[in-house]
């Protein structure tokens, strides 16, 4: 078989047929299973139309080594990672290419404990079986079973909040038609709030186009809602919603970064002393605020597995991810895009502040470029040229270039998913400095 290019550096990703089609995913199935030797595989999918085929081909795979397969339907990616984990199985596969567009599929694979498989953790070993492996058809000697998982899950997602003291809020909810509106269905039923659904119906055509609520243009439905109906909060999902987004009672949208800060400020409040675990691109916010209650941070390279990886080494309460990723120990270490906005609602109700209360002042004290990217074809002496002109900075090379002086930072890192550099730049409370200091690099990049 010829070489493959859908395996990336954390995942499986490509276009439906020319990428990845039933053929490829079987032999991913079966190639799968001789990696990993498991008994019992979790498998579902998120709602694009190539899902179930795509699904049933793994299907095929994973049964024709004998594999007993656990199929959960269209799901989330965290449901998965709890299936795998809660039900004690020995591997899980999500089918989802999560913001791609539309005629792109994937998978995203996990071990026992819902541990993932990535580029340096048997990804690529996987990769030269599917390629080289003379897998001929075989009898289906696994079992396919339907597991009913949702009620476990619903029940473990609550666990995170006090329900006795959470308040009537008003929240408008935009789950794109990804897979997200199930399961705010079954949470609604636990909670007091008034949800405002937009986009609401799981619906793998996209009518409205593909979730993805990092993109500005994806965003302006939403912040409008929560204006119109005077809503508390507004949160919004990509299409498998392993990232949840939140804007304030104002409609702003609030950067990840943020978030982070403000979550590890939560966690501490539970759990006095423990350790978080953050990304390299934006820290200062996050080191201060965790330093003030008492915590322990913790940098991490970039990314789901590197994070998971480090956060288990360090037994860390909580990791987070300026791309909206947000990782948990109580969630076996993983990220979820329904725990998030559970603890900051919990954080509402507490304090009895909106939103923009939580998060204006940390904005100001330490204001952020968002990551900019740019197409270099020369991305390594790009790199050098950028550090040459500051000499002087403290450097760290956790990911990427890191170089920090006394009133500003900059992270620059080439991208594990695209042929892009990716910039972030903050300063202790100067606008103008980062906004001199950003325009200063981007124009040393093109």
């Amino acid at each position: 078989m010829q070489k493959t290019t859908c395996f990336k550096a954390y995942d499986i990703r490509g276009k439906v047929p020319e990428e990845l089609n039933e053929e490829l995913a079987w032999r991913i199935g079966r190639a799968y299973a001789q990696w990993l030797k498991p008994r019992t595989v979790a498998i579902g999918r998120d709602v694009r139309l190539s899902g179930s085929t795509i699904q049933a081909a793994v299907t095929r795979g994973l049964r024709e080594e004998g594999v007993t397969v656990h199929n959960i339907g269209v799901c989330g990616t965290e449901e998965i990672y709890f299936a795998t984990a809660h039900f004690q199985l020995d591997g899980g596969i999500m089918v989802t290419a999560s913001h791609n567009p539309a005629e792109y599929n994937g998978m995203k694979l996990v071990r026992a404990q819902s541990r993932p498989i990535s580029g340096d953790t048997g990804l690529g070993d996987i990769r030269k079986l599917v390629e080289m492996g003379d897998f001929a058809p075989q009898p289906l000697r696994g079992e396919e079973r339907q597991l009913a998982h949702r009620a476990e899950y619903i029940r473990h997602l609550l666990t995170f909040v006090d329900k006795a003291a959470l308040k009537p809020l008003k929240i408008v909810v935009n789950a794109g038609n990804g897979c997200a509106g199930p399961v705010l269905d079954l949470l609604a039923e636990h909670l007091p709030f008034e949800f405002i659904r937009l986009q609401h119906q799981p619906d793998g055509h996209f009518p409205n186009g593909v979730p993805n609520p990092l993109l500005p243009d994806k965003r302006d439905l939403t912040a409008k809602a929560v204006r119109y109906h005077h809503a508390d909060l507004g949160l919004a999902w990509d299409g498998d919603f392993d990232r949840c987004f939140f804007f304030d009672e104002t409609g702003a949208f609030i950067e990840g970064y943020y978030l982070v800060g403000l979550l590890a400020e939560m966690f501490l409040t539970r759990h006095p002393g423990a350790t978080i675990i953050h990304d390299p691109r934006l820290i200062w916010n996050t080191q201060a605020l965790v330093a003030a209650a008492g915590g322990k941070t913790v940098e991490s390279k970039s990314g789901h597995a590197f994070i998971k990886e480090r956060m288990r080494n360090e037994d860390a309460v909580y990791g987070g991810e300026m791309s909206a990723h947000h990782y948990f120990r109580d969630f076996f270490y993983c990220d979820s895009g329904m725990i998030p906005w559970l603890i900051v609602v919990s954080a509402l109700c507490h304090r009895h502040q909106p939103l923009s209360a939580l998060v204006n002042e940390r904005v100001a004290k330490f204001p952020v470029s968002g990551e900019i990217n740019r197409r270099n074809t020369n991305p390594q002496a790009a790199l050098k040229a950028v550090e040459a002109a500051f000499p002087g900075g403290i450097r760290d090379e956790t990911d990427g270039l890191s170089l920090a002086f006394d009133d500003w930072r900059f992270n620059l890192r080439l991208s594990n998913t695209e042929p892009v550099i990716r910039l972030n730049v903050e300063t202790r409370g100067n606008t103008q400095l980062l906004k001199e200091k950003t325009e200063q690099i981007l124009k040393m990049l093109e």
